[in-house]
Order: structure tokens, then sequence, then C-alpha cells
């Protein structure tokens, strides 16, 4: 007992924190930062996961119109056979492609591949 009081008396605040009161607060405190199931720092995870979920949100709603335009532009058959051409180098009968590839764009193929 006598170590107790040494210590108040050399310790002034520690008599405010003697209270039952704060420490009940103190303990109040660490519990809802720290230890229970909805706590500060679960909350800080929850929400940043929320802003990549809405993120992805945006990305997709944006690709989504994307792709719906292009839809709307692949419905006229002359823009088909184009897209076809381009993208699949397909061809008519009776016809010869000819594929020209440039040195820049080999390397960055390589580039975009090694990422």
């Amino acid at each position: 007992m006598n170590k107790l009081k040494n210590l108040l008396a050399n310790y002034p605040f520690l008599k405010f924190l003697a209270n039952r009161y704060i420490l009940v607060l103190i303990v109040f405190i660490v519990w809802v930062l720290f230890l229970d199931n909805y706590s500060y720092l679960e909350h800080r995870v929850l929400d940043k996961e929320i802003e990549e979920i809405e993120d992805n949100i945006k990305y997709y709603k944006t690709e989504i119109k994307k792709d719906s335009a292009s839809i709307k532009h692949l419905k006229n058959n002359d823009r088909v056979e184009k897209y076809a051409r381009e993208k699949y180098y397909m061809k008519r009968e009776n016809e010869d492609i000819y594929i020209i590839e440039y040195e820049d764009d080999k390397q960055t193929e390589k580039v975009n591949n090694n990422n």
C-alpha cells in the first residue's frame, strides 16, 4: 500500500487514472476501437473494400456503355464485315491479304506481354 501511495505522490496524473469511471471509460474505448467485432479498424478495412467495389462498378458500367455502342455499330452488315477484316483478318473469296508488321510494333508487343 505504501508503494501505491508513493507512486501517487510521485506521479499525480495516476490519481486521475485511478478513478473507476475513468478506468471503465478507458476499457470501453479500447474495446470499441480494437477488440469488438464492429471495431474501428474493421470498419476501415470494410470501407476500403466498399470503395474498391464502387470503383469496379463504375469501370464495368463504362465498359458496358462502350460494348453496347459497339453492338449498335455492328448491327450494320458493312460494319460487321469491316470489323471482321480488321480484327480477325478475314477475307472474301479470290482476295489476298498482306499483313505488314513493323519493328516498333513487335517491340511494344513484347514489352506489353512481359508486364
